[in-house]
């Protein structure tokens, strides 16, 4: 168990030139996850000044907070909002912290992983064989201050979004790493699945499945950050919504049939075969028709849709493995109801839930222990 006392000062003996004075006596108290620690300590007088020795040694100041804790409220704060990660310290550890501190000492970390990870340098793996890579945007709740507005205070703009969260992991493996950022655009996106398919192992030998909707950006990302290392395909259950709203236009007596029918020609890849089925209904002049969209769809990404090769290799077709992420990364804890979010949290609390779902927290806090005990202050520091 981490002491809360510096071990130069633990002996309880302090001795001070006989030109400085005890001036008086002060008391000093911090939290720990054992409860609140409380030290009389001594001022002395130095001339004019007044020197508070303990705290200078212990690396302490009044209503501050041991690093254990500080873990135990980021642990908290980063699975529940602040309020309810506030009364579960009082439940579990018999301490009573203002839901400020909660959310202060939490954001903290979160901004140090989010500075730790932007700063560390990614080399490629050397892993050979087939990597999968999935990737996908969910909206979160943005509050930021209107432009127009002459008191920022007051004038807000509420808005929705997009997060991108993104996986890669050796075929076969269950254990994926994970990736993601809410600023930046396409080039930012192309970035960070390289930085997780590098972690993942991805090297020179190594070729990635991509799966993922059908926008264009991600298509250009894969051949940037990948070349030929890199093949991509659409997602099977998005392709089969274009050819959902399709059906009724083209079999309105059985339109489900119709639908299991093309599903079963794209997955055999005769894509001409589901063309000519949409040809006889496509409105040339009505390009917001659903037949329309869905020819024009399927034309527009016809490289992308080997699915006969996936199911061949045993790959995925579908990205629910990315769609299930974002449900326990993102949405579990920065889509809460009634919740709206800064630009900046959003981003150092997205690098938290990716920290916590890669299996890096345990390291985490022993580089901060190692760095605490490196500046010579015991593991207790103010926020």
């Amino acid at each position: 168990m981490a002491s809360l006392l510096h071990p130069r000062i633990e002996s309880g003996y302090c001795f001070r030139p006989s030109s400085q004075v005890c001036h008086a006596r002060k008391k000093l108290y911090g939290y720990t996850t054992l409860g609140r620690i409380e030290v009389m300590e001594p001022l002395w007088r130095n001339g004019t000044e007044i020197e508070r020795p303990f705290s200078a040694v212990a690396g302490v100041s009044c209503r501050c907070r041991s690093l254990p804790l500080q873990r135990v409220m980021t642990d908290f704060g980063a699975d529940h909002a602040f309020a309810p990660a506030a009364a579960k310290l009082k439940e579990h550890y018999g301490i009573e912290m203002p839901v400020s501190s909660v959310q202060r000492t939490t954001e903290h970390h979160a901004r140090c992983i989010y500075e730790q990870e932007a700063a560390q340098v990614i080399r490629p793996g050397t892993a050979a064989g087939m990597f999968i890579g999935e990737i996908d945007g969910s909206m979160v709740p943005v509050v930021e201050p209107s432009p127009d507005a002459a008191d920022h205070r007051k004038g807000k703009v509420l808005s929705w979004k997009e997060v991108r969260l993104n996986l890669v992991h050796p075929q076969g493996s269950v254990s994926p790493v994970f990736g993601g950022h809410f600023a930046g655009g396409a080039e930012e996106s192309g970035r960070q699945w390289w930085r997780c398919a590098a972690k993942a192992g991805f090297g020179p030998a190594s070729h990635r499945h991509g799966v993922g909707d059908g926008a264009p950006w991600i298509v250009n990302q894969v051949d940037l950050q990948f070349g030929t290392q890199g093949s991509y395909l659409i997602d099977f259950f998005h392709v089969g919504e274009y050819l959902g709203a399709a059906a009724p236009g083209c079999a309105a007596d059985h339109p489900q049939a119709w639908l299991e029918v093309q599903k079963e020609r794209l997955k055999a890849n005769p894509v001409a075969a589901v063309l000519e089925a949409l040809a006889p209904f496509v409105t040339v002049d009505q390009d917001d028709d659903p037949v329309t969209a869905c020819d024009r769809y399927l034309r527009n990404r016809l490289d992308y849709l080997d699915y006969q090769s996936a199911i061949q290799q045993g790959l995925p077709i579908g990205s629910g493995e990315i769609e299930s992420a974002h449900r326990y990364i993102i949405q579990e804890r920065l889509k809460l109801p009634g919740a709206w979010w800064s630009p900046t949290p959003v981003e150092t609390m997205l690098a938290l839930r990716l920290n916590r779902a890669n299996r890096e927290w345990e390291a985490y806090w022993q580089r901060a222990e190692k760095e605490a005990a490196g500046a010579g202050d015991a593991v207790v520091a103010s926020l």
